[in-house]
C-alpha cells in the first residue's frame, strides 16, 4: 500500500511539473507573437493573441486551484451519495436532478463514472444513489459539494403547479486505496441478502441479489441492489463501507482540530450550502461564498466549476 501511495504521488508530481512547463512554453510563444505585432506591425495576429490570452487566464485559474488542492486525500477518486429529503416525489425528483448534474460535471471533465447503487422513487426520481467518480483530484474538487442542496420551483407533479421547496443531501467521500488503509475484521461484518426492489428484470425479481452489509462496531449499514449479481453488489457495498469508515476517521480528526480551535459547527440538515431557485426567477446561490448566477440551467447541466473554485479559494488559510 505504501509503494502504491508513493507511486500515485510521484505520478501526480510529474504531471504537475509537465503542466507548468507546458504553460511556460505557451507564455513564451505568446511573448514572441506580441513582439511580432509590436515590431513588425503585423495586426493579423491580434485576434489570435487575444484568444490565447483568454485561454491562458482560464488555465491559470485551474492551476491556482490545483495548488490549493493539497490536502491528504484531494488527489483521489470520489464516492458521491445523493439522498432525497422529506417531501416524497418532489424531493426524489430533485435528487435525480442532482445526480444528473454530477454525472454531467464528470462528463465535462472527462472523468469516468460508475453507478454503484440507486434506489428509485415510488412515482418519479430516486430516493438515493451512490456513484463513483474517477479522475485526477475528483475528491478534492467535489468535497465542496458536501451538504444540503435546496430547490425552489413550480411543481411538475402538482395539478395546481404550486411553488414547492425541496431538499437533498449530498455526501462526498474519498475512495480507499488498498486493503490495509482501512482494516475491516470480517468478524465485524454482518451480511444480509434480499430481493431487489428496483427495476432489473426477472433475474432481480427471482433471486436475492441485493446485499446489505452492517459494520457491527460502528453500526454503519450499506445496501447495494443495482448490480445484477450478488457478488457485484457485495463488492460495491464493501467499497462504500470502506469510504464511510475512512470518513469517520476524518471526522474524528476534524473534531480534535476544532477542539483546539475552540469551535464546532454541526453539518445538519438546516445548514444548506446552496439554493437553486427556478421560480419566480432563476438563480443559483452558494450560501458559504455568496456567489450567485442567473444561469441555473447551465449549473444543472454540470457547469459547477465557478462554485467549486470559489469555495476552495474561500478555505485557503482556514
Amino acid at each position: 500500500m505504501m509503494a502504491q501511495s508513493i507511486m500515485r504521488k510521484l505520478d501526480a508530481t510529474r504531471q504537475t511539473i509537465a503542466t507548468w512547463r507546458e504553460f511556460e512554453n505557451r507564455l513564451n510563444d505568446l511573448d514572441l507573437m506580441v513582439e511580432l505585432v509590436t515590431e513588425e506591425q503585423d495586426t493579423s495576429l491580434e485576434n489570435e493573441i487575444q484568444i490565447e490570452i483568454e485561454k491562458l487566464v482560464g488555465n491559470l485559474d485551474e492551476l491556482e486551484i490545483r495548488l490549493i488542492l493539497n490536502a491528504e486525500y484531494d488527489e483521489r477518486d470520489a464516492i458521491v451519495a445523493v439522498h432525497a429529503g422529506a417531501g416524497g416525489t418532489e424531493s426524489q425528483d430533485w435528487a435525480e436532478m442532482l445526480l444528473r448534474m454530477y454525472l454531467r460535471w464528470a462528463e465535462l471533465h472527462d472523468y469516468k463514472t460508475d453507478i454503484l447503487d440507486t434506489s428509485p422513487g415510488e412515482e418519479a426520481g430516486i430516493k438515493s444513489a451512490t456513484i463513483e467518480i474517477k479522475g485526477d483530484h475528483a475528491y478534492g474538487y467535489l468535497k465542496s459539494e458536501h451538504g444540503v442542496h435546496r430547490l425552489v420551483r413550480l411543481s411538475p407533479f402538482d395539478a395546481d403547479h404550486a411553488r414547492h421547496t425541496s431538499f437533498a443531501l449530498i455526501e462526498v467521500l474519498p475512495t480507499v486505496i488498498g486493503q490495509t488503509e482501512i482494516t475491516i475484521n470480517t468478524d465485524d461484518l454482518k451480511f444480509d441478502t434480499f430481493r431487489s426492489s428496483g427495476p432489473g428484470g426477472q433475474h432481480m425479481q427471482k433471486t436475492s441479489s441485493a446485499v446489505r452489509v452492517t459494520h457491527l462496531p460502528t453500526g454503519l449499514t450499506v445496501s447495494c441492489e443495482s448490480q445484477r449479481s450478488q457478488y457485484q453488489n457485495k463488492e460495491s457495498a464493501l467499497k462504500v463501507l470502506q469510504a464511510r469508515l475512512l470518513e469517520l476517521e476524518l471526522k474524528k480528526a476534524e473534531r480534535e482540530k476544532e477542539k483546539l480551535k475552540g469551535k464546532h459547527v454541526d453539518a445538519g440538515w438546516g445548514n444548506q450550502i446552496r439554493s437553486y431557485i427556478l421560480h419566480p426567477y432563476k438563480m443559483v446561490k452558494d450560501h458559504r461564498t455568496n456567489l450567485e448566477t442567473s444561469n441555473a440551467t447551465a449549473v444543472l447541466n454540470g457547469e459547477l466549476d465557478q462554485f467549486i473554485f470559489s469555495y476552495l479559494r474561500s478555505k485557503v488559510g482556514k
